[in-house]
């Protein structure tokens, strides 16, 4: 941690913990990442950063110091995951994952973001834009389902349909997390990386990874509705990249790009070229 505060001291950046969020009585974990170079950082355009499924806000590292430059940017831990705290029924659904979000962007006190958000992170940013679509200025869906077509792509099934989930609680879920979190790897992965993605995943309480699992297998939640914000769709080398044609039916301004040579973790596998391809994207955006 200490080597981690240098490196962003030397870069010019810090970050804030906050505490104060809330979400149906749940606290919400955030922070705010600013320019020590910009004493106006916190009038920057907000970008807010969204994690997947059993992971937490360290999964931004590689993006948070670089882009706030010229953005103020915001990490949040989901309920449930991080430091946040979790519902005590157990029960999960994108929809209290995108009302955190949205007490998050109420607490820092922005307008419209642009939401970035990576695997899980997807439904979750998608399902924020439908409940609040006024505070959306654009989209960046990270090698993550923004429609059932995508995610049936993703998990081998038919167009339309969703599989079985995978068991991930009881006697033998840990190890099936493992085994799971293991298959999103490629050869070049480094196995550094790959044990502290592993250490984050496997950290993550069984009712999380059971509730949160059961949030995306949700079908009330694959819906095609509109969304007329701009979004950059980037995608890992080990992606089956979607024709576009069934995205911009109700995303006109949907466009996808990949990283080759990236596992499912491509933003902390190659941070310098995502950080490249999402500023361009940002530069592009109306706050």
């Amino acid at each position: 941690m200490r080597r981690l505060i240098l490196a962003l001291i030397l870069a010019g950046a810090v970050a804030t913990p906050l505490f104060a969020a809330s979400v149906d009585g749940l606290e919400i974990h955030f922070s705010e990442w600013r320019s020590l170079n910009s004493p106006s950082a916190g009038m920057a355009p907000t970008l807010i950063f969204v994690h997947g499924w059993t992971c937490d806000s360290s999964s931004w590292r590689g993006q948070a110091g670089p882009l706030s430059a010229e953005y103020r940017v915001v990490t949040l831990d989901l309920p449930g995951h991080g430091q946040s705290e979790s519902p005590q029924d157990g029960k999960f659904s994108m929809d209290l994952f995108a009302r955190a979000v949205e007490a998050v962007r109420a607490e820092v006190g922005a307008d419209r973001v642009v939401l970035i958000g990576h695997s899980m992170g997807v439904p979750v940013i998608r399902q924020y834009a439908t409940l609040y679509p006024q505070h959306v200025a654009g989209l960046v869906p990270v090698d993550g389902p923004i429609s059932m077509a995508v995610f049936a792509a993703m998990l081998g099934a038919p167009s339309g349909e969703l599989p079985p989930f995978p068991t991930v609680g009881g006697p033998d879920g840990l190890q099936a997390r493992e085994n799971m979190i293991r298959g999103m790897f490629t050869a070049e992965t480094p196995v550094a990386l790959q044990d502290q993605i592993l250490a984050m995943m496997l950290k993550a309480p069984e009712a999380t990874a059971v509730g949160a699992m059961a949030a995306m297998a949700d079908p009330g939640l694959w819906k095609d509705s509109p969304i007329p914000v701009p979004i950059l769709a980037v995608y890992a080398g080990t992606a089956q990249v979607p024709d576009p044609a069934a995205i911009t039916s109700f995303a006109p301004g949907y466009e996808a790009t990949q990283i080759a040579g990236t596992g499912h973790f491509l933003m902390m596998e190659k941070p310098d070229e995502f950080n490249r391809i999402v500023a361009e994207f940002l530069d592009e955006i109306e706050f």
